[in-house]
Order: C-alpha cells, then sequence, then structure tokens
C-alpha cells in the first residue's frame, strides 16, 4: 500500500501532512500527486469525500515553496464554486503549508474589497477565489494573472450548473498559455468534456470511480409520499421528515437536509425548531457571516441539523455528518450524487433518505438511471397514524371559494319549469291587448310619451317608461 513518503511531497509537506494524522492516501490522492508533480496537466474525476482537495493542495506546496510572489501578480489560482468550498482549501493550505512560507489571499463574495486589495498588493503564493469575486478585482485593475502558473478548477461540473462556465473560460484566456492545469470534477458533463479539451494538454486522466456513482458505504432509501390534500402536502411533508429523523433515533447524530428552493429552506428550518428539533438554515440569501457561524456551529456539533440548498451541496466538509435528508428530489440528477457525497466521508458509514412525492417521480427515474441502480423504497414512519382523506363532499367545499355565475344554479328550475310546459306557439308579430276600462293607467307627470302609444295602449314588453319614438313604430304597424 503506497503512503504519502513515497510521494516525492516537501518534507516539510510530509510533516504537516503526519501531523494531521493521514499515512495513507486515498485513490484519487495516490493518482493525481505524482504527474502533478511532474508539471503534468491532470483531470480527476472522483465522487465526492475522496480526498480531491488535498490531492492538488499538497503538490501545489510542494511546488511552490521555491520562487517568490509578486505584487498583484499570483503565482497559482485555485477556482471554487461557493464560498464554502474557497473557504475550505484555504483551511485545507493553512494545514499543509503551515511549515512552509507561503502566503495568501482568499477572495470570496460578501467580504470587503479592501481587506482583500490589501494582501493582493503584497503579493500571494496562492490566490482561493470565487469567479465572480476574481473578476470583479481584474475588472478594477488590482489583480493580474499573467504569473500564474498552476491554475486549479475544483468542481467544474458544479461551476456548470452555477452558470460559471463563461467566467471560467474567460479567466483561463486571461492566464498564460503555459500555465499548468489540475481540473477537477465529479461528473464529466459534455461541456466539461468540451472545456478539458479546449484548455488543457494532454492530461493525465485519474477516474478512480465510475462517473456520477454514489458511495458504497451509504445506506440509500427513498419514502414514497402523497399528501392527503393538496393544500396539505407541505405541512403533512413537513411532519414525515421529522418522523423520519425520530425512526433513526441514536443513529442520527447529526443531519443536513436538503431543499431545492430557499424558501422551503427557511419553513423547514422554522417548522423544525417549532418542534424542538435543534436546526437552522444556509443558503445563498443570508450574510456571509451568517453562514459562518452556522457552518461554524455545524462543524463543532453544537449545530444538530443544517437545512442547505444546494450552495452547500458542494465543498462541506464535515467528516461526522451520519445522515443526509432530500427534503425534496433534487431537479437535476448530479445534485444528488453530491448531496448525499456529505455523509459517509472518510470511510465512515452514512444514511441518504429522500421524500418523493407523485409530481417528483420522474427526477427519481432520472437519479436511478444516473446512479444505474434502484434506490431502495421504504415504508412510511406515518402509514398508519395519516390524517384520513376527507369525505368527497367536504373536499368540493374545500375548492376555491369563487361564486358560481347566476345562470348556473337557475337552470335547474327554469328547465323543470320548460318540461312541464307546453312548447309556445311561433308568433308572427306583437300583441297589442285591448286596455281595461276599469282601471286605466294615470299619465305619468302629465307626459303620456312616458308610458307608451299616444292613445294609452300599453305594448307588451316595453314597460311603462316607452320613449315616443319608439311608440310611433307601432302606431304605424297598427294603422297599416
Amino acid at each position: 500500500m503506497t503512503k504519502f513518503s513515497e510521494l516525492n511531497l516537501n518534507p516539510k509537506v510530509l510533516k504537516a501532512v503526519e501531523e494531521a494524522g493521514y499515512e495513507t492516501p486515498t485513490p484519487i490522492q495516490e493518482g493525481a500527486i505524482p504527474p502533478a508533480l511532474e508539471g503534468k496537466d491532470v483531470l480527476g474525476i472522483a465522487q465526492t469525500g475522496t480526498g480531491k482537495t488535498a490531492s492538488f493542495t499538497l503538490p501545489m506546496i510542494t511546488m511552490l515553496a521555491r520562487g517568490r510572489a509578486r505584487a498583484r501578480m499570483p503565482r497559482s489560482l485555485v477556482l471554487c464554486p461557493t464560498r464554502e468550498l474557497a473557504a475550505q482549501v484555504a483551511e485545507n493550505f493553512d494545514t499543509y503549508a503551515k511549515h512552509v512560507k507561503l502566503t495568501k489571499a482568499l477572495l470570496i463574495g460578501g467580504v470587503s474589497f479592501n481587506e482583500q486589495d490589501k494582501l493582493i498588493d503584497k503579493g500571494v503564493d496562492v490566490l482561493i477565489a470565487t469567479p465572480g469575486r476574481l473578476l470583479d478585482h481584474f475588472e478594477r485593475g488590482k489583480l493580474l494573472l499573467t504569473g500564474v502558473q498552476i491554475m486549479v478548477v475544483d468542481e467544474a461540473d458544479r461551476m456548470l450548473d452555477m452558470g460559471f462556465i463563461p467566467d471560467i473560460e474567460r479567466i483561463f484566456s486571461l492566464t498564460p498559455f503555459t500555465r499548468q492545469t489540475l481540473f477537477f470534477s465529479a461528473t464529466m458533463a459534455p461541456e466539461i468534456e468540451r472545456i478539458t479539451n479546449t484548455f488543457l494538454s494532454a492530461p493525465v486522466r485519474i477516474e478512480v470511480a465510475r462517473q456520477a456513482t454514489t458511495g458504497e458505504n451509504i445506506t440509500q432509501g427513498v419514502v414514497m409520499f402523497k399528501g392527503s390534500r393538496k393544500d396539505r402536502e407541505a405541512s403533512e411533508k413537513r411532519k414525515l421528515l421529522r418522523a423520519m429523523i425520530d425512526g433513526e433515533g441514536e443513529k442520527c447524530t447529526n443531519a443536513i437536509i436538503f431543499c431545492n428552493r430557499k424558501t422551503d429552506v427557511d419553513i423547514v428550518a422554522k417548522s423544525l425548531k417549532k418542534y424542538g428539533y435543534d436546526a437552522a438554515p444556509i443558503h445563498g440569501d443570508l450574510d456571509q457571516s451568517q453562514r459562518t457561524r452556522t457552518l461554524d456551529g455545524f462543524r463543532d456539533g453544537s449545530l444538530r441539523f443544517l437545512v442547505a440548498s444546494d450552495v452547500a451541496a458542494r465543498g462541506l466538509d464535515v467528516p461526522a455528518v451520519s445522515h443526509v435528508f432530500n427534503f425534496d428530489v433534487p431537479g437535476h440528477a448530479e445534485d444528488y450524487v453530491h448531496r448525499i457525497g456529505r455523509t459517509g466521508r472518510a470511510g465512515r458509514d452514512g444514511s441518504a433518505m429522500m421524500i418523493c412525492v407523485p409530481r417528483d417521480e420522474k427526477n427519481l427515474a432520472d437519479i436511478e438511471r444516473l446512479v444505474q441502480k434502484e434506490i431502495p423504497r421504504l415504508d412510511n414512519p406515518l402509514s398508519s397514524g395519516d390524517p384520513a382523506p376527507e369525505p368527497a363532499a367536504q373536499e368540493t367545499e374545500a375548492e376555491p371559494r369563487k361564486p358560481a355565475p347566476r345562470s348556473r344554479s337557475r337552470k335547474p328550475r327554469d328547465t323543470e319549469k320548460a318540461a312541464d310546459a307546453p312548447a309556445p306557439a311561433p308568433q308572427t308579430e306583437v300583441a297589442v291587448p285591448e286596455p281595461k276600462a276599469e282601471s286605466p293607467k294615470p299619465a305619468s307627470r302629465g307626459r303620456s310619451s312616458d308610458r307608451g302609444p299616444r292613445n294609452g295602449n300599453p305594448v307588451v314588453g316595453m314597460g311603462d317608461h316607452l320613449p315616443s319614438f319608439i311608440a310611433l313604430s307601432f302606431e304605424e304597424r297598427r294603422a297599416g
């Protein structure tokens, strides 16, 4: 079995690795470190939780130990899709480079530009950044990328999902053609394949697992769920989530709960807290300081449940996550691989459970097609205590309360009367009955023209206030 001491790493780097408690490299580290140290381009494909970060940080520190940084011209560049992953990569550099005099800067959103400018002005060996913030500094004239010797793209497929590929292509064009590129991804979509063919030069391909596979040490399952009524589905789904957590008992020491939408992240976190569960949300709309506090609490064990959007699906390295609950079936099948990769890390066992409603069954089929196996169906823990569906009559009353048109309610009565009455004979002319002598109608305010023809005969259907110019047509007809 290969050990880190056999990989030609800098002795000071080896010392830091040993102090961190590692002796044996993971397959992706064993495959990627030797060619990286030789200066070759590397294309690494491995599922999350396999140690990809160390597979590029260790050779980078070894190669950068010789040389000196210049102001505004970083010697290496690491691109990450999210702030959390960028911060985590920075922590890895601090861990493994503590015996080597290297400087670094972290360029992420939510942090003051001024502090980041000061670090860049001094000159940094390692620049770790998200694409957007990096380009912001470049466009402000605070950064030059012509001195980059090593460029790393981490979680490239997540970059694709987040729409960063145009930014990545632009950043590639700003770096020297002679740079060394280390490119890592969990899956290889066609667009990712195109970029590697364009910007990597004869890369050494390291694929330690089948593309888009899930760890064998992760127990998976899905509960097929249908709400009793559409307006109750969301609350019953949250009740099911609590029952699933309770059903795991002491085995569920902590968990990440993934939702597809940021609004649902807030709602689920608030609901769990209401029922006594120690939970907090994390998503892209929160302040960076709040996101950092929440993640720190989850890492140190003071927070048990982290309710997250896919912003936390990548790069969140908490080795002891016991469970992942997918409150929603992810819309992209690849996201399922990354979500459940948050558990079962560093060789530990993990559990991943999912709730699937009828409208998500197509997405579930896509996931099973991607991972090339069927996800076991789990019994609904609420099956015996589920609220019974409402009777049909009550369900009808609960429909949207729109008043029915008047014509609807009158039609049945009119139809019944019409069925009993004989059909009326067709009329060819308007009948004008003779007035009754005993009850002549007085003129209305002295104006005979307001009530009908001048001779006082009312016209059927025209009411008491018939304008005189209409009455004339009836008088002419009678005279004819």
